[in-house]
């Protein structure tokens, strides 16, 4: 594999819709960003795995959110693995890069003792959500649905079908790749289907989903039902090595799944790492703390420090830099 094959198809979400059979959906390649995104954390093989699962869902769905808009999701789970946490902030202008970022906080304890234990197990009963925030002062919108399938992509699905009542599947592919001359890095692909929304949404009256939700097929019959299923059926027939590339491009994989479903692809978005913390940030979220909290806070070399649990920047301050002087006597 050359680096000029590699490079082809870095870091770029390709919207598309297959006009025979009403459906759209995204194609994702995410490379560097994903190497970003797991290269700064030493996480355990498992939680690595369910971060770049996590960032390659974030970033199917996140392309569907207007300019300055930022889209997030969310895994909060009782067992090993506590919670995922990804952001997806669409550009200020049309054409620019969006900006991915994540982050999973786990208990390593039980990470080290789950030997044979899947990844997605190790999160245990929790909530799937995801947020969309205008970042304009409106007001943000919220959907949680219980964590419910084997995979991060089927609770996806389940969200879909149960909060949106959109009928989506996820056909996803990630991990590490060694490349000659470069060393091992993550790289991650997939395809996203949803089929178009309905003014009237049809839904049969028996959830057949996982914990008794709602699942795609409760929500189609007749043409759309048949149509629907058809387009599954050839996504099912994706490899693994064509999800990833690069010997595949986007819209060549396109043609070789739905040739006949009179696939049209759209202007590709490209992504790339970003992460929006700073001084002023930190600082406007310490103004919450108290005196009492502050000092809690400062090392012994007299300093408020945090540390940003997305991209690993380290912030230091002195308190009374903060209005929060510890010493003060009012």
């Amino acid at each position: 594999m050359t680096l000029a094959g590699r490079i082809a198809w870095d870091d770029m979400i390709l919207p598309f819709q297959l006009d025979r059979a009403d459906i759209r959906g995204r194609v994702a390649r995410v490379d560097s960003v994903l190497e970003t995104i797991i290269g700064q954390h030493a996480y355990p093989a498992p939680v690595a795995a369910l971060v770049a699962e996590a960032t390659l869902l974030t970033a199917l769905i996140g392309q569907t959110v207007k300019h300055n808009w930022k889209l997030s999701l969310q895994v909060r789970g009782n067992g090993a693995i506590r919670m995922i946490a990804t952001d997806y902030f669409a550009p200020d202008v049309e054409g620019e890069a969006a900006q991915l970022r994540a982050y999973a906080a786990y208990d390593e304890e039980l990470i080290a003792r789950a030997n044979g234990i899947a990844p997605y197990d190790l999160i245990g009963e929790g909530v799937f959500g995801i947020l969309i925030d205008q970042r304009l002062g409106g007001e943000p919108y919220q959907g949680i649905t219980p964590i419910a399938g084997g995979s991060l992509a089927q609770c996806a699905e389940t969200y879909f079908a149960q909060s949106e009542q959109l009928p989506t599947r996820f056909a996803l592919a990630m991990g590490e790749s060694t490349v000659p001359g470069d060393g091992a890095r993550w790289r991650g692909g997939g395809v996203m289907l949803q089929h178009m929304p309905k003014a009237s949404p049809f839904a049969k009256q028996d959830a057949s989903g996982p914990e008794g939700l709602l699942a795609a097929g409760d929500m189609l019959d007749g043409d759309d039902e048949e149509n629907w299923n058809r387009a599954l059926h050839l996504l099912e027939t994706v490899e693994e090595t064509e999800l990833v590339g690069p010997q595949v491009g986007a819209e060549d994989l396109l043609l070789r799944l739905f040739h006949e479903e009179a696939p049209r692809v759209y202007t590709a978005q490209p992504v790339q790492f970003g992460c929006t913390c700073g001084p002023e940030k930190v600082i406007e979220t310490l103004s919450t703390y108290s005196r009492e909290d502050i000092s809690d806070l400062i090392t012994a070399e007299g300093k408020v420090t945090a540390d940003c649990q997305f991209c690993g920047a380290h912030y230091e301050f002195d308190p009374a830099d903060l209005g929060r002087d510890p010493d003060a006597t009012t």
